[in-house]
């Protein structure tokens, strides 16, 4: 309240000639202040580096396949939620020196340690020898528009999580060996086309993260059920195709229309990726 009525005594005061000097004052500091923003919204974000997890592991169990597929989906999922967070910080960065230290990295370790644990658990739970995953469980930072490497591509694990340089080659690519050793049980798997994309706009990379990282996800799923029927088979000699390609081919198709908007939103040219949706089988 008093700054106000000190404010208002200077209006009085100086009279017009203050006032538009004040105005003009103010003008000048937002004007200043959004050009000062642009620059940082096409700033390319750091991305966390974190181990990969499935080509660490030894052979999967059939009946732990399921467990351990959601984990690895779990982590994948961490990594995108925490690269947002990264890209959002670039543009406003919050915090000081140990921010991201304090509300990324460490919040991720906590929660990699738990889906890392949930791991074991599965392999040992059904009475195979339980890894030690505990060195996995912490992540650093890569340099700005370094992709995060992920889990979900069990081919080779040349996933690209942020799409920040582009190249996203892998990410959703052949799911071959997807279930590891549980491939060795007689599961099969889904073999999905990999995504390629274009240079991704730094506007749009924490949306298209998060999109490839929902692709593998649906990956993930997808041979958990696959693994369950390896298992216990049920239905017909449709079933596959009803209970799991079908599903998976919607799921990709809207997953794929959401990183096209991505591009088109920030106004970069809509890449094609329809032919993309459908996933066959290994």
């Amino acid at each position: 309240m008093a700054r106000g009525t000190r404010n208002t005594a200077v209006l009085k005061l100086g009279g017009v000639g203050t006032l538009a000097a004040l105005l003009l004052a103010g003008g000048l500091q937002l004007a200043s202040a959004d050009e000062n923003a642009r620059p940082a919204a096409s700033a390319a974000a750091q991305t966390v580096n974190c181990p990969t997890v499935r080509d660490k592991l030894p052979p999967v169990p059939a009946a732990a396949a399921a467990g351990v597929e959601r984990e690895l989906a779990n982590l994948d999922q961490e990594i995108a939620r925490q690269n947002e967070r990264l890209a959002r910080l670039a543009v406003r960065p919050e915090g000081g020196p140990n921010f991201v230290d304090n509300a990324v990295l460490g919040p991720l370790r906590s929660k990699r340690t738990a889906a890392l644990d949930r791991i074991e658990i599965a392999f040992n739970r059904i009475g195979a020898a339980r890894p030690n995953l505990d060195a996995l469980a912490t992540c650093g930072l890569n340099a700005p528009g370094v992709p995060s490497a992920v889990n979900g591509n069990a081919a080779g694990q040349n996933g690209n999580a942020g799409g920040q340089n582009g190249n996203a080659g892998g990410q959703n690519g052949n799911a071959g060996g997807q279930n590891d050793g549980a491939a060795s049980g007689a599961a099969r798997t889904v073999n999905c086309p990999r995504v390629q994309l274009p240079a991704v706009p730094a506007a749009a990379a924490a949306q298209v993260q998060a999109e490839l990282a929902t692709l593998d996800k649906q990956i993930d799923e997808a041979n958990a059920r696959l693994a369950r029927l390896a298992v216990r088979p049920e239905g017909g000699p449709n079933f596959v195709d009803n209970a799991v390609l079908g599903p998976l081919r919607s799921k990709r198709t809207a997953a794929l229309d959401r990183i096209e908007i991505a591009f088109n939103r920030v106004g970069a040219a809509r890449p094609n990726l329809d032919a993309l949706a459908t996933c066959g089988l290994n």
